[in-house]
């Protein structure tokens, strides 16, 4: 199934989309779904039903804006070169273990949005599959990870490359505000397979990345487990799996972002991320 966040112009409030019909799920006996209920399939099963019911009350998706379906994780846990394409592009040989890095949780902006281009600096895009953790997780086992995983959404993040080179590390290019598009829907479903999903990126409807998840060096089982065997993973945490090759700085010349573009990232069964680059 399709979540999403969205927003009328009074508040916020959480539906499960089909097709162009978003159903409100604040009409559940329950109330809205927490991320832990996201993982339980008997759950999502009984859902499904009240939607095809048309039990819940419905508004058009086209009247609505949407939102990043997780507004403010906790941890936003990045790996990086986790494409073979990836490493390929920059003569890096595949890395025996996950390489991992944060993004602060005020990157986080909505579908739409724009994504505010610091005044000299090389901004990079990179379209990312995002797992959103729905359970405490701590030394998962790889067949474990399924349980805990409330679904997936796509995660442009996007990149200071001056301040990562300077730096010697990623944290601060990483972390400018607006940096972390979320969206547009959160699909949680066990029938989703995150490793062999098509992964696309337009800039002004140019083609830059475009790849397929089967390219990941660690799968998502492995990449979780091994997370969780380093630190504690909670409800609402997000884990971005990486980025294909096609980056713009790698590209001879650079091809890096610029204000007035507009950029999208796609991935497969879970839609278009679309955010305008605007000046600081």
């Amino acid at each position: 199934m399709q979540f999403v966040r969205y927003t009328d112009g009074f508040g916020s409030a959480m539906g499960a989309k089909m097709d162009s019909t978003i159903h409100v799920l604040a009409d559940l006996p329950e109330g809205e779904p927490s991320y832990q209920q996201l993982t339980n399939q008997r759950y999502l099963e009984q859902l499904r039903t009240r939607v095809q019911n048309g039990s819940l009350s419905q508004v058009n998706a086209a009247e609505v804006n949407l939102l990043a379906p997780i507004p403010k994780p906790g941890k936003i846990i990045c790996a990086g070169l986790n494409y073979r394409d990836h490493a390929e592009e920059q003569n890096e040989e595949i890395p025996d273990e996950p390489l991992l890095f944060s993004k602060a949780p005020t990157t986080v902006t909505n579908p739409g949005s724009p994504i505010v281009h610091p005044e000299n600096e090389q901004v990079d895009y990179e379209v990312e599959l995002a797992v959103i953790i729905g359970r405490t997780a701590k030394n998962l086992e790889e067949d474990e990870v399924d349980d805990y995983i409330a679904g997936y959404t796509v995660l442009n993040d996007v990149s200071g490359r001056d301040a990562q080179f300077s730096d010697g590390q990623f944290f601060r290019g990483k972390s400018y505000d607006t940096f972390s598009p979320m969206g547009p829907t959160l699909v949680a479903s066990k029938e989703y397979d995150p490793n062999d999903v098509d992964v696309t990126l337009r800039v002004d409807g140019d083609t830059k990345q475009a790849s397929n998840t089967q390219q990941f060096i660690f799968d998502v089982q492995e990449l979780i487990s091994y997370i969780s065997r380093n630190m504690t993973l909670r409800p609402g945490n997000v884990v971005s799996t990486g980025t294909p090759g096609g980056v713009g700085i790698f590209r001879d010349p650079p091809d890096l972002l610029e204000p007035g573009q507009i950029c999208e990232a796609e991935i497969e069964g879970i839609g278009t991320l679309s955010n305008p680059v605007v000046g600081e």
